[in-house]
């Protein structure tokens, strides 16, 4: 009966977690990996929605670090604004600042399309972004990938 009882205790714990982990993210922006190829660095869609008691769009940042050393920032928003920015730092970077590696980092809309794609080569960098069908005033949905521009031995 005390194993059966730990075991519900346990079980409801864990369920309390997961409960305040999925509460903990903000409706603001989400990015889901939908990964198709080892090579790319992110791939998947990437949707950046307005707060309703900010007026504010969601953003995310992509820290790419490899050994232990920050190599790049990757910025998802927010709405039509991307930005990756050389190294890594906690402090949050304007886009329209000089150290932005992507130009234009705002994506115009051409009737209900966007799209823009950049090559970064001090990073050996390609990033695409499009932005996906369905997408609203209130919430932005885009397909994106970051990979490599030239495979490294």
């Amino acid at each position: 009966m005390r194993f059966s009882l730990r075991f519900l205790l346990l079980a409801y714990a864990a369920a309390c977690v997961a409960a305040a982990g999925v509460a903990a993210q903000t409706p603001e922006s989400r990015f889901n990996s939908t990964s198709s190829s080892l090579k790319n660095v992110l791939e998947g869609n990437w949707q950046s929605c307005q707060d309703p008691a900010s007026g504010r769009y969601g953003e995310r940042v992509y820290d790419h670090v490899v050994n232990g050393a920050g190599q790049y920032e990757v910025h998802l928003g927010p709405r039509r604004e991307f930005a990756i920015f050389p190294g890594i730092q906690d402090a949050h970077r304007e886009h329209d600042s000089a150290d932005n590696l992507l130009k234009p980092f705002r994506v115009l809309l051409n009737g209900t399309r966007a799209a823009q794609h950049w090559e970064v080569p001090s990073l050996n960098l390609a990033f695409t972004v499009t932005l996906g069908g369905g997408s609203r005033t209130d919430c932005e949905s885009w397909f994106i990938v970051l990979e490599p521009l030239k495979k490294t031995s």
